[in-house]
């Protein structure tokens, strides 16, 4: 997020995935991410970013920072690359991060309100994210549209407590959108399973034998996982932190790993995040 002053989803969103090596995070990443973290603060710079650290699938942290437009995403990395002091460390960190690291690529996506629901304004009180990525047949953005809006108008009528934003793979990636849904526990998630009832009854036999065909009109394949947000590895609007000192000022307990935008990084090379 740039500044404190964004509420709700970010148009332009970057993010940097890392593939953190065996017995490499934890603590041991942790603490390699804290130097970036000291770097940004020290600079007292107006960007911000957070990190999810993988808890299915493989070992990765993804760095998330947001910006209301690309420009505003340009004029962040020309001011970073001027600020001599905070690019010769940010720089130094990479290099000693990069031992703790299998690999890294880079993802750039935009936000879709039409095909969002409910999106949290703020990330404040969350403590983990559900990200799922659909990759879609091309040709078949119509189908997909009116499958997001089938899902929506259950949701609606079943009046369950689902919320996600849905992004679009700008760069990195080829016809994907990646559905972001943050849970303040798990037990968010169980309600989440719970409530499936309810919208398979909003959809009704016909409703469901649609979903089932614009699925597979549509989706070529997709892939959910599940992240926690580890404060130790983010750099969060000082919001955030005065809304859930207790979380964002300690370490986390869940988590495994995580990094911000000021990256480099080579070409992305999957899909799934």
């Amino acid at each position: 997020m740039q500044g404190e002053q964004m509420q709700g989803p970010p148009k332009v969103m970057q993010i940097t995935r890392e593939f953190v090596k065996p017995g490499k995070s934890g603590a041991l990443h942790d603490a390699s991410e804290s130097r970036f973290v000291a770097a940004m603060a020290k600079a007292k710079w107006p960007t911000h970013y957070f990190a999810l650290n993988s808890l299915s699938g493989k070992s990765r942290a993804l760095y998330l920072v947001g910006y209301p437009s690309f420009k505003a995403w340009e004029d962040d990395f020309l001011a970073t690359m001027k600020n001599k002091a905070l690019s010769a460390e940010l720089d130094k960190d990479s290099v000693a991060d990069g031992e703790l690291l299998d690999g890294i690529d880079q993802f750039v996506l935009t936000y879709d309100e039409e095909l969002s629901y409910r999106p949290s304004h703020t990330l404040a009180h969350a403590k983990l994210m559900e990200v799922t990525t659909f990759h879609i047949k091309h040709g078949h953005g119509k189908e997909w549209r009116d499958l997001a809006k089938l899902v929506i108008d259950a949701h609606k009528k079943a009046g369950t407590s689902a919320h996600w934003a849905t992004y679009e793979m700008a760069y990195g990636g080829d016809n994907e959108y990646v559905v972001f849904s943050d849970d303040k526990s798990m037990g968010e998630i169980d309600t989440g399973f719970a409530e499936d009832k309810q919208f398979r009854d909003a959809l009704g036999e016909d409703g469901m034998a649609k979903l089932r065909e614009l699925e597979a009109a549509c989706i070529d394949s997709s892939d959910s996982e599940l992240f926690g947000i580890n404060p130790a590895q983010s750099y969060p609007p000082e919001a955030w932190v005065a809304a859930d000192p207790g979380f964002w000022k300690t370490k986390p307990s869940m988590a495994t790993a995580t990094k911000p935008a000021a990256k480099p990084a080579p070409a992305a090379k999957s899909p799934s995040m």
